[in-house]
């Protein structure tokens, strides 16, 4: 499986198998085996990010979290928390995806409920990074 190399600064170590024509890349925060997804590969890339480099405690991050948005059941990809304090959602698509201003809008309208301080709208080659406040969005470039 050739699997793209994202824009991330650093390479990380994942463990990844195969079991017949499928693979599985290993989860650290749910401790389990997952089928290995565009998405996933994304998502499996911040959370080395947030646990090696941030030093954030893998309790801290929550994965394919359930949220009820107009009556309707969506799940998060990641949300970092500090005691229980939502900090940063983290929307993550595939890399073929594009980037536009509807999937921005999806990620603001999770946060509408969760109330994260910053948001990171990412497909692993394009990051965009957004600071909410009382006056809305505020658009800053990410670096890592």
């Amino acid at each position: 499986m050739e699997l793209p190399k994202l824009n991330f600064k650093e390479t990380y170590n994942f463990e990844i198998k195969r079991d017949k024509d499928k693979f599985f890349i290993y989860d650290l925060v749910r401790r389990s085996w997952l089928l290995m997804t565009p998405e996933e590969w994304v998502r499996q890339h911040w959370v080395h990010y947030f646990h090696f480099e941030k030093g954030r405690n893998l309790s801290s991050l929550i994965l394919e979290k359930k949220l009820l948005l107009n009556g309707t059941t969506k799940r998060i990809d990641l949300l970092v928390t500090e005691k229980t304090v939502a900090k940063i959602l983290v929307e993550c698509k595939a890399p073929a995806i594009k980037l536009t201003e509807n999937t921005f809008e999806q990620t603001a309208r999770y946060n509408s409920i969760l109330q994260a301080e910053e948001i990171i709208l990412s497909n692993g080659l394009q990051h965009i990074f957004a600071k909410f406040s009382d006056k809305g969005y505020e658009f800053c470039p990410f670096e890592f």
